[in-house]
């Protein structure tokens, strides 16, 4: 089986990424792009699956790792009995190439590496033909399937029952290059990657893009860390921001919560645009900005929730009987049916974030404004539609009250772009019908005689995500009816101190068996204690869910707190800006709707 999930940390070329274990096994990577069909499936399976595992021949060899620096060059130091030995595993950036590199270098003594390479391409469905086609002073291997070819060079491998394996040993002062290239296979065998002029220029660029992240406060490392990431996810050519790099981890061990997140959510990726805005980013702002042009231009009664990375629309949820699952977990799915839901609150959450772009000096071309003034008129003409909310709920649509919340800033922030930014548009009819949708939530979606809050109209449920309502402007953090909603949402929600979204024992969502606490409300509900003074148990939550990384600083989508152990996909984008967001309030910064807080609402 895999390796716990916490147990994986993440390589990227702003292209793809792979997950390499603690064990020295990379165990998912998809080639070309991040949603390329899988070239290393074990994490979905077993080795036959497909992986390459580097690592010393010592079953006994310790290891600790690091990346190096602000960036994704993972160092594995490994001590074994005969001596120590460090692995420095890259994708490199900027060279427009699929490449891995995996340096090794003697630290002192001698060790013995074996490696363990199993080519599975398209989802463990096609076997390649391998043939050797170095030389014994460089050694070759290439495997072709289809439309896809790899070139593995640096030492000499051998073919034994459907995998090729070697070993390479080290002394101390001496380093060994052992390289992979994903090439299209109706193309020549690319020249060898420059190991040293691709280590060299991606630590400087990961590290002078870490140099333009602008945070001063708590939890520093870890901000910057979590910015790293969310670039680490954005696909560099197109601008699209994946919701994590995997698919199908379970978010119930064994279960069938299990689904794709290879894909750009417009909220996660809106999201993400006010958190690396808000860190100094203007650049991304406006390459996402665009992305979002191409993404969802034409009608919008097309919009849809989520897209592929360069805007595809054919997002079609299928299972794969490929690949068994993450320790039996299936089925293992790709593409996502939610993709056809209605998702109320995703235009509000597009127009929050292009309103932070605005606010930040991104300039509205003749395409933008226009195209927000249509999203406005899809909001107006769905006004009244149930839909299945911020969680996509697979059981029957409802007015959930998050979704309300989100219509009422759409409208909310076509009124200030009229108003404060001098563009064009019906706002006296934005002002009705903002002031309709808050006036139908006041009533129906705050239980007046319980005191809070609740999960749609007629519910007696709370949710995790109306922690968020002070964080749009919607109402102030300590607002009575606010902090009743805390509350009840501390005494439903919470399991050791940590938040699930919303309970599954309801059936809300249409789905069997149960869930985990999920990282992003947990962070969610450290902005409410620090926006309301309640600083010690801000820090005390805010300290308890960044131990819970694991130690490369990454964090999945769920924790299960009694086994202790990361569940969900990973890295999970959502938990990462969730974390920045904590910290920025922590730092006295509170809520999405911050720089609103001394301009009164119309």
């Amino acid at each position: 089986m895999a390796s716990p999930i916490e147990d994986y940390a993440i390589l990227s070329d702003c292209h793809t990424a792979a997950l390499v274990s603690r064990e020295g096994s990379i165990d998912w990577l998809c080639l070309p792009r991040y949603d390329s069909a899988s070239t290393f499936g074990a994490l979905l399976g077993t080795e036959d699956h497909g992986r390459w595992m580097l690592r010393p021949t010592d079953p006994d060899a310790a290891t600790t790792r690091r990346y190096d620096g602000d960036g994704f060059v993972l160092l594995t130091r490994w001590e074994t009995a005969t001596g120590v030995a460090e692995v420095a595993d890259v994708m490199p950036y900027g060279d427009r190439r699929a490449d891995v590199i995996r340096r090794i270098r003697g630290i002192s003594g001698s060790v013995e590496f074996i490696q363990d390479l199993r080519v599975r391409f398209d989802y463990a469905r096609a076997m390649p033909w391998m043939r050797q086609v170095g030389t014994d002073d460089a050694p070759a291997l290439v495997a072709t399937a289809g439309p896809d070819a790899l070139v593995f060079r640096g030492a000499p491998l051998h073919a034994a029952d459907h995998s090729h394996a070697g070993t390479v040993t080290v002394a101390e002062g001496e380093t060994v290059d052992l390289t992979m290239t994903w090439f299209p296979s109706h193309r020549a065998v690319p020249d060898a990657v420059d190991v040293d002029a691709a280590l060299a220029s991606t630590a400087t660029w990961w590290a002078s893009w870490g140099d333009g992240i602008r945070h001063h406060g708590p939890h520093h490392a870890e901000v910057v860390r979590s910015l790293l990431v969310l670039r680490a996810l954005t696909h560099e050519d197109t601008g699209g921001i994946l919701a994590a790099a995997t698919t199908s981890l379970p978010e119930d061990f064994g279960g069938v919560r299990n689904w794709d997140y290879r894909y750009v959510w417009l909220r996660d990726a809106s999201l993400t645009l006010e958190a690396l805005i808000d860190h100094g980013f203007i650049d991304e702002a406006v390459q996402w900005q665009r992305w979002l042009l191409r993404a969802i231009a034409g009608d919008p009664a097309d919009v849809q929730i989520m897209y592929g990375l360069a805007g595809e629309r054919d997002l079609v949820e299928r299972e794969l009987d490929s690949l068994p699952g993450y320790d039996g977990a299936a089925p293992v799915r790709i593409g996502n049916g939610a993709v056809d839901q209605y998702q109320a609150d995703v235009m509000g959450e597009v127009m929050v974030g292009l309103e932070a772009a605005r606010v930040a000096g991104v300039a509205e071309d003749e395409f933008s404004w226009p195209l927000q003034r249509a999203l406005l008129d899809y909001v107006e003409a769905h006004i009244d539609r149930p839909d299945n909310g911020i969680w996509e709920m697979r059981g029957e649509p409802r007015m959930f009250t998050y979704s309300r919340v989100m219509m009422w800033a759409a409208f909310d922030r076509g009124v200030r772009a009229v108003r404060e930014h001098g563009l064009d548009g019906p706002v006296e009819r934005w002002v009705q019908l903002r002031d309709r949708v808050r006036a139908e939530i006041d009533e129906h979606g705050y239980d007046a005689g319980r005191g809070f809050f609740v999960q749609s109209y007629g519910s007696a449920e709370v949710d995790a995500s109306l922690l968020l309502l002070p964080q749009v402007g919607f109402c102030a953090p300590d607002d009575p009816r606010m902090l009743g909603t805390v509350a009840e949402i501390e005494k439903r929600l919470m399991h050791d101190g940590l938040l699930h979204r919303y309970r599954t024992q309801t059936a809300v969502d249409g789905l069997p068996g149960d869930e985990h606490p999920f990282l992003a409300c947990s962070f969610w509900l450290v902005a409410q204690y620090a926006a309301t003074g309640r600083m010690p148990e801000a820090h005390l939550l805010m300290n308890k869910l960044c131990g819970l990384a694991n130690d490369v600083g990454l964090l999945s989508e769920e924790y299960d707190v009694t086994l202790q152990r990361h569940a969900g996909n990973t890295p999970q984008a959502l938990s990462h800006l969730a974390l920045v967001r904590a910290a920025d309030a922590l730092n006295g910064t509170h809520g999405r709707a911050a720089h609103r807080r001394s301009i009164p609402t119309p």
